[in-house]
């Protein structure tokens, strides 16, 4: 059997997050996170106040992965696995190979040049999607 994935976001993103698998939505702007009850793992992006309510909700034995970096959260009698990203050129391949394949989607927003980066990053207009910053051009 496959995970029961809840999403959690902006009321605008719930769409994008069900679209992608979530089978359920958490608008964090209007819903109560803490309604969701018991799961047994977090995948955490957030990071801050997110991620401790988040945490909290981790039933016994789960699991709170993170990205963010190294945290100070831990889900009672749980884990906490923290990561950091290294790249991988195999890795990356076969990223761009899933991509190509649709096995692997991605909800970009903008993409931006170096030189525009300051720009783009201190924009104060909302976008949906994540930012990519173009390193050659």
């Amino acid at each position: 059997a496959g995970a029961y994935v809840i999403g959690t976001g902006r009321a605008a993103d719930r769409q994008k997050a069900l679209d992608f698998g979530a089978n359920e939505f958490v608008d964090l702007g209007n819903d109560t996170l803490e309604d969701t009850g018991g799961v047994d793992l977090v995948f955490d992006v957030i990071g801050g106040d997110i991620q401790k309510r988040s945490a909290a909700l981790i039933r016994a034995g789960g699991r709170l992965v993170t990205v963010v970096g190294p945290t100070d959260v831990r889900p009672a009698d749980g884990l906490t696995i923290d990561f950091v990203v290294e790249a991988d050129r195999a890795q990356l391949s076969e990223i761009v190979q899933r991509m190509r394949d649709g096995r692997l989607r991605t909800n970009i927003g903008k993409v931006s040049s170096l030189e525009d980066a300051v720009a783009t990053f201190n924009s104060t207009e909302r976008r949906a999607g994540k930012t990519v910053i173009r390193v050659r051009p």
